[in-house]
């Protein structure tokens, strides 16, 4: 079932600094109820002249569960990297008055205050939502910052004190955000001790497949990934890692592979589910 979301401005500006991130987390029921390939639609308030105004369309790749008494809600949707899209909305027309017309009850005066608490995401009928893709069909989309290949982003991180070349490629008016994000919120020699400390945890051992390099080569060569990538906004702490050998961790990317905390289980987008096989840290929904 298609989705509705009011993204309060606040959040979005947040949200844009740092690039978009493809995903939404909310506490609101709904989101277990929308199916892969369906879309969450977003819309926000332009702070400049008050206008309501749409802002995303996320084409849902998975829903997954996030750790217990996660601060941005209960309920994660991946959004596809190709199919997804985010609108201009400096650029875009009022979209208030086509919400106030579909099966939704949004009576109140200003239509933000229908979208508040567990109703900030709200159920679509498929007419509904074929509405909503009639009127964005040709709605301007805006640049965002770019998403970066998460394994170069991360053996940086861990090996090298320099990310600044993958920042080189993007556009001056996003390279400033984009820095400050990298430099501000993500602790380098923090995200170091983290691997370290999960490779003594596991003893080298892959998480998904137990391989063990220790024991076959001598050396520790599994790896830290990060659940919600670094890249797209994640948080560099225990809860959002684990220990993978590289053929997982080049899958995962690979795929952009979501992780349920619920079942602790990877969902690749072929079908496959893989749980982890050893745990001693990540908290199960």
């Amino acid at each position: 079932m298609p989705l509705l979301y009011y993204w309060r401005p606040d959040n979005h500006e947040r949200d844009a600094r740092f690039g978009f991130g493809f995903h939404l987390n909310q506490n609101s029921p709904a989101m277990a109820s929308v199916g892969m390939g369906e879309s969450l639609w977003a819309f926000t308030r332009r702070r400049r002249d008050g206008q309501y105004i749409l802002a995303a369309e996320l084409v849902v790749r998975a829903v997954t569960r996030n750790p217990p008494n996660y601060r941005y809600g209960r309920w994660r949707i991946w959004g596809d990297l190709e199919r997804s899209r985010y609108f201009d909305v400096e650029a875009g027309p009022r979209v208030d008055p086509l919400i106030r017309t579909l099966d939704l009850r949004a009576s109140a005066r200003r239509l933000g205050q229908s979208f508040q608490g567990s109703a900030a995401v709200r159920r679509l009928s498929e007419a509904d939502h074929l509405l909503l893709a009639e009127y964005a069909r040709d709605l301007p989309v805006t640049a965002h910052a770019a998403i970066y290949h998460e394994d170069e982003f991360e053996a940086r991180l861990v090996h090298d004190e320099s990310v600044r070349h993958l920042i080189a490629r993007e556009s001056s008016a996003i390279q400033g955000r984009r820095m400050r994000y990298l430099y501000e919120t993500v602790d380098v020699q923090r995200a170091r001790r983290h691997v370290l400390t999960l490779q003594e945890m596991y003893a080298g051992r892959c998480q998904v497949c137990l391989y063990d390099p220790q024991d076959a080569y001598g050396h520790r060569t599994c790896h830290g990934h990060h659940i919600q990538w670094l890249s797209r906004g994640g948080e560099d702490d225990l809860e959002n890692m684990m220990l993978v050998c590289p053929n997982h961790h080049a899958a995962i990317h690979r795929d952009d592979a979501a992780f349920d905390y619920g079942e602790l289980m990877l969902l690749f987008s072929n079908g496959v589910r893989e749980p982890l096989r050893l745990n001693r840290h990540l908290p199960a929904a």
